[in-house]
Parts: structure tokens; C-alpha cells; sequence
């Protein structure tokens, strides 16, 4: 009964059900470890107050990837338009009126819930699935500037300048999804190289117009000095070196007690602390095996636009998760960026889910085409 529920309702890539599966199981393990000591401050010793908060937004991602995978996919080229429409002012809106944080204005507070709305998570979705559309149905006259580049660089600059005014790294890595998409999509690369410079210009614009330059100096110039370590990053490093080869166990980190953000944007340090080197290793393999099955809707999709919807996303959420183990380790200067799947949040769980379940819709559609293409042969 079971197995017959789930081949009717559950279509898609099986793979990456499991991926995600394995790594939500994951997240409510390591968040529920990595917020004890802040529950039971916090909320006057109750140490499941987040375990049950962060368990709810799981299922409601979980949820959200399950109702958007039964869609149709050709149906969000339509949708995004109007997201993109509705995100121009929200971005405006939250950086004018938003909830302040860390001298950044990002996100509103949903009353009664608790939870946090990013626009920036809204935006990023439908810009990528517009720039997807949009080459989708251009790749006649790809190379045609006007009909084609124009629109794309006008709305891939507009929204990414405008994340920039309150969120460098989230612009930042959302234009570089974009140029990448591009490139999948044919746009000959000496364009390319004019919308990169084009889209740095915009971006930069972004930077300087908002609140965000002393900040992203500030740890650009940490980074680079070999004797002045973050304190977040230096606990990082702690946890890291302290997990050894197969962690400390599950529910066993110290550094949790320390380090801050230790459950939303340095949770890789506690998952190679709990789960050891074995633990991070397996995570990057995970975030790699999804990518794979991502892209492979490039070439078995029979459409454009399903095989570029399902790179664009796919790209989004794992070059998300490299910028963040890349912080964790001090590869990179810190960014603020979540583990998608992974990290505690508010609704940018829930636009991870939906994120997810686009690209399963993708590959839904393709299970259903080889077995005509089958019969056909």
C-alpha cells in the first residue's frame, strides 16, 4: 500500500528525493544540537522550543517541493514574470521599512508566526526562471542584442542591484548563476564578457548606494590579512580541527556554546565537529550528486526551457552551499549565506523547497516523455 502511495504521488528525479531527504534528516539533527544552549536562554529551559520551530519549516519545505513538483513546469515561466514584477517593490519596501539585523535590512517579520519573509528569496527564484524562459525562447537569434541580451541584462541588473543595496554576496552569486546561465543557454561569450562588465557596474552601483560597503571592505580586508582571523571564522576552525576523522557524535559539539550563527551560517563547522571529516565529505558529496542529477535535464530534456530551468536552479543552490563551506574552512571572506537544506531559516527553507520541486517537475515531465519516445521507436 505504501510503495503504490508513493509511486502515485511522488514523481521525479528519485535521487534527489533521497539527496534532500538525507540532508532535511540532517538539518533538524544539527540544528537541534546547535540551539540547545539558545533555546534554554532563550526560552526560559526549553531546549525543543527551535527543534519543533526549525522541524515545522522542514515539513513545510518538504511540502512546498511535493505541491511544486505536481505542477506543470512550463506553468512558472508564466508565474515568474509576475514574482518579478512583485519583488521590485518588496525589495525597496525591506530595505527602506524592513526588520534591521546586523545593520542590514533584509527580511519582514511575519506577525504571529515569528518566521522571517526575505524578498531576496522570491526575487531569485523568479529571475532565474525568467532568464531560463527567456533564452528558452530566444535561441533562434540568440546573438541578437536588442531582442534578446537587452531584456535579459535589464532585469538580471535591476534585480541583483537592487539585493546589493542591503546584500552584497546574495547579488553577487545571483548574477553569477545568471552569467553562468547564459553560457548554457548559447549567448555567444564576447557578449558575455560586455554583460559581465555591465552587470559588475550595476552591482557595484548597488553596493555603494546601500548600506553594505563597509562591511563587505571590512571582510575583504580580514581575509586578506594573515594576522587578523574573525572570531566566527577562528571558532569555525576550532570545530573543524576538533572533529577528527569521524566527529565528536551526534549532539556532542562544544562550539555551538560560542560560536555565532553556529546553527544557520557556520553549520558545516558543526557538522565536521559532530560528524567528523567522514560527515563533510558525505555533505559535499550530496550537494555534487544533486548538481549531477540537476543538470542531467539539460541534455534529456526534449525542451529548452526545462533543461535550463532545471541547470539554473540547480547551480543557484549548490554554488549557495560551496560559498558557505567555503567560509566555514576560510576559503573565502565571510558572506553570510545559509547551507541550503541544511541551515536553520524562515521562508528561505520554504523557497529552497519550492526551488527543488521545479526541477523535479522538469524531470516528471521527462519521465513521462521517454516512454512515448519508446513506443515510438
Amino acid at each position: 500500500m505504501i510503495k503504490t502511495w508513493i509511486d502515485r504521488n511522488i514523481k521525479g528525479d528519485p535521487v534527489i528525493w533521497c539527496v534532500v531527504i538525507a540532508l532535511s534528516l540532517m538539518s533538524v539533527l544539527v540544528v537541534y544540537s546547535a540551539t540547545r544552549s539558545l533555546a534554554y536562554k532563550m526560552m526560559q529551559g526549553n531546549t525543543e522550543y527551535y527543534l519543533f520551530k526549525h522541524g515545522g519549516l522542514v515539513v513545510l519545505s518538504l511540502a512546498a517541493m511535493w505541491g511544486a513538483h505536481r505542477v506543470d513546469y512550463r506553468l512558472y515561466a508564466k508565474l515568474a514574470r509576475l514574482a518579478l514584477w512583485i519583488s521590485v517593490p518588496l525589495l525597496l519596501l525591506v530595505y527602506f521599512f524592513g526588520r534591521n539585523i546586523n545593520n542590514a535590512s533584509r527580511q519582514f517579520l511575519i506577525p504571529y508566526i515569528g518566521s522571517s519573509f526575505q524578498p531576496s528569496d522570491l526575487a531569485k527564484l523568479a529571475l532565474i526562471t525568467s532568464i531560463a524562459a527567456m533564452l528558452a525562447k530566444r535561441q533562434q537569434h540568440i546573438d541578437d542584442i536588442k531582442e534578446s541580451l537587452i531584456p535579459i541584462l535589464i532585469w538580471s541588473g535591476a534585480i541583483c542591484g537592487l539585493i546589493a543595496l542591503a546584500n552584497f554576496s546574495t547579488a553577487f552569486l545571483l548574477f553569477a548563476t545568471c552569467m553562468l546561465l547564459m553560457f548554457i543557454g548559447r549567448v555567444p561569450v564576447k557578449y558575455l564578457f560586455s554583460l559581465i562588465l555591465i552587470g559588475f557596474v550595476l552591482v557595484t552601483v548597488g553596493l555603494y548606494a546601500g548600506d553594505r560597503l563597509g562591511t563587505v571592505v571590512s571582510r575583504i580586508t580580514n581575509f586578506l590579512d594573515p594576522n587578523q582571523v574573525p572570531f566566527q571564522v577562528e571558532q569555525s576552525y576550532i570545530a573543524i580541527s576538533t572533529g577528527g576523522a569521524v566527529g565528536k557524535g551526534i549532539g556532542h559539539n562544544e562550539q555551538s556554546n560560542i560560536l555565532p550563527n553556529a546553527y544557520n551560517d557556520f553549520i558545516y563547522a558543526i557538522i565536521v565537529e559532530e560528524y567528523g571529516l567522514l560527515g563533510g565529505v558525505a555533505v559535499i558529496v550530496l550537494y555534487l550528486v544533486f548538481l549531477y542529477r540537476g543538470m542531467l535535464a539539460v541534455s534529456r530534456s526534449d525542451r529548452a526551457f526545462g533543461g535550463l530551468l532545471s541547470a539554473g536552479l540547480s547551480f543557484s543552490l549548490v554554488i549557495q552551499a560551496f560559498t558557505n563551506m567555503a567560509v566555514a574552512v576560510g576559503l573565502i571572506p565571510v558572506t553570510g549565506q545559509p547551507l541550503p537544506l541544511l541551515s536553520m531559516g524562515g521562508t528561505s527553507l520554504l523557497f529552497t523547497g519550492m526551488s527543488i520541486g521545479i526541477i523535479l517537475s522538469v524531470s516528471r515531465e521527462r519521465e513521462k516523455t521517454e516512454p512515448r519516445l519508446a513506443k515510438s521507436s
